[in-house]
């Protein structure tokens, strides 16, 4: 029997073009930019034109204190992107992190322990859609990645064109699942393999691997490793490398790159998300996920 998935009112905004998140402060002129140019955001998404590249947006994320990727903040993030992709002033966005220490710690778990079907497929659909607007976006999308980035948080770096991670040895970044007692979905899987090849992946998803960065570098999981002060700034002079070749032809091939990957799974969308409420609601699975956030109340304690 297929899953009904019902939509929250902050989740059918994301069919809207430009629809407003409670909250969000839109069209605030941005410091030093033309009339044209302003910056929105919502209470978890911060965008901005970047002051000193034209047509460059960057996005902050300000989830506290990890940047967990709740069914919410998945939501503005998305709308943020859609606002993005409509408005023909920008070309390209460097997403980044506004939590210091963390980039972002990944899906939230509080969305899949002890909750309801509905809930779950609810959550895994926008956590799918976040990666194919991530992934298919026309635009340019550099990660600069100033923190620890594992699970969900390495799937929003892998899906970015171009990753630039901070040289801190605390911000290790890969697909842990595995250590949660969880598995990466084969799409998560398949860009992994897209980055870094078959054999590593292959190791790497098996023993739940988080690269520190001369390792992630080493692997191919970033693709620069940058004093922590020069990680934005790097990520603006890859931005102009890449915002030199003409939009048309950068962004179909990208799309020509890109599009087998992502068709897998616009094809089994719905078998993704039935597969994973089934997954996620093995009483195995459950217990597995309360033994780790029961460990997470430890250390915070």
């Amino acid at each position: 029997m297929a899953l009904t998935v019902g939509l929250r009112p902050l989740t059918r905004a994301l069919l809207r073009p430009w629809a407003r998140v409670p909250g969000a402060a839109l069209g605030r002129p941005a410091a030093g930019s033309g009339d044209g140019v302003r910056c929105f955001g919502s209470p978890r998404v911060l965008v901005e034109p970047d002051p000193a590249a034209v047509g460059v947006a960057v996005m902050k994320m300000r989830n506290p204190p990890v940047n967990s990727l709740s069914l919410e903040f998945l939501t503005e993030l998305l709308i943020s992107l859609e606002k993005l992709e409509n408005d023909k002033t920008f070309r390209g966005i460097i997403i980044t992190s506004d939590c210091p220490g963390i980039f972002s710690a990944g899906l939230d778990l509080l969305e899949m322990y002890g909750r309801d079907p509905a809930h779950c497929a609810e959550y895994w659909k926008a956590v799918q859609e976040l990666w194919l607007r991530v992934y298919l976006s026309n635009l340019v999308v550099i990660g600069a990645i100033n923190g620890i980035s594992p699970a969900g948080g390495c799937l929003l770096s892998l899906s970015c064109d171009y990753r630039v991670l901070a040289n801190n040895p605390k911000y290790a970044i890969g697909l842990n699942e595995t250590l949660l007692g969880i598995i990466a979905p084969f799409w998560f899987k398949d860009v992994l393999v897209n980055t870094i090849g078959h054999r590593a992946a292959e190791r790497a998803l098996q023993l739940g691997f988080l690269f520190p960065p001369s390792d992630a570098l080493q692997v191919g999981i970033v693709d620069q490793v940058v004093p922590e002060d020069q990680v934005q700034s790097t990520a603006r002079s890859v931005m102009a490398q890449w915002l030199a070749i003409p939009d048309h032809a950068r962004q179909l091939t990208k799309n020509l790159v890109r599009k087998p990957t992502a068709d897998r799974l616009l094809q089994q969308r719905d078998a993704d998300i039935q597969n994973f409420v089934r997954f996620i609601s093995r009483d195995s699975i459950q217990k597995s996920l309360h033994v780790y956030l029961e460990k997470l109340k430890q250390k915070k304690g």
